[in-house]
C-alpha cells in the first residue's frame, strides 16, 4: 500500500463520522421520554382541574335546591336522590361511575363558626361512617361536601399529588350556607 493513501476502512469510518443523518433520531431518544412524561402530567392536570371544577359546579347547583327548600319539598330528600342530583351535574363523568365513586356529606351547624370541614378519611379511604345526609329546615346552616377519588392515569404525577394511597387523589367540593326562610312568609333569618 503506497504510503500517504488512507486504507479503506479509515476512509470509511471518516466519512460515516461526517454523517449527521442519525443524530435527529439520537436527539428524540435522549428527549422523548422527558418530553412525553411532561406532555402526558399536562393532560393529566387538566383532566384534574375539569373534574374538579365540573364536581364544585355540581355541588353548588345541588346544595342551591336545598338552600331554597326545593329538596326538602320534592321527592329526591333522600341521601341517594341528592347524590343522582349532583352526579346528573357532572355531564363528561359517567352518572353510573359518579354514583359508585362520589360520597357526599349533608349536616346542620349551629353556627358557622361550629362548621368542621376535616375530610372524613381513615387508612387512605373515604370514611363512610363518619358522612350524615340532614339538609335541614328553614333558616339552618348547612354544610354540602362532596369527595371523588380520582385515580392519576401519569406515574410522574404520583410523588406530588396523591393523597388517597399511591394512586388516587381527593377531589372535593364545599359549600356552607344558611338555608332560606321558605316558611316565614318572606322574613329574613
Amino acid at each position: 500500500m503506497p504510503a500517504g493513501k488512507p486504507t479503506l476502512q479509515l476512509r470509511e469510518v471518516r466519512r460515516l463520522a461526517g454523517d449527521a443523518a442519525g443524530a435527529t433520531a439520537v436527539e428524540f431518544a435522549i428527549v422523548a421520554v422527558p418530553f412525553l412524561a411532561l406532555m402526558f402530567s399536562i393532560l393529566e392536570l387538566g383532566l384534574i382541574f375539569m373534574a374538579s371544577t365540573t364536581i364544585e359546579a355540581s355541588t353548588v347547583a345541588a346544595a342551591r335546591l336545598i338552600r331554597t327548600g326545593q329538596l326538602q319539598a320534592g321527592s329526591n330528600n333522600t341521601a341517594d336522590g341528592f347524590k343522582t342530583i349532583v352526579c346528573n351535574g357532572m355531564s363528561w363523568i359517567s352518572t353510573s361511575d359518579c354514583v359508585a365513586n362520589i360520597s357526599l356529606d349533608v349536616r346542620t351547624f349551629p353556627s358557622f363558626s361550629k362548621i368542621d370541614v376535616t375530610p372524613p378519611i381513615s387508612g387512605g379511604q373515604i370514611d363512610q361512617s363518619q358522612l350524615t345526609f340532614d339538609s335541614g329546615a328553614s333558616c339552618d346552616i348547612v354544610l354540602v361536601r362532596a369527595f371523588y377519588p380520582w385515580t392519576l392515569l401519569t406515574p410522574v404525577l404520583e410523588p406530588g399529588l396523591p393523597n388517597l394511597g399511591p394512586t388516587q387523589r381527593l377531589l372535593t367540593a364545599t359549600v356552607a350556607f344558611r338555608n332560606e326562610n321558605w316558611t316565614g312568609g318572606g322574613a329574613s333569618c
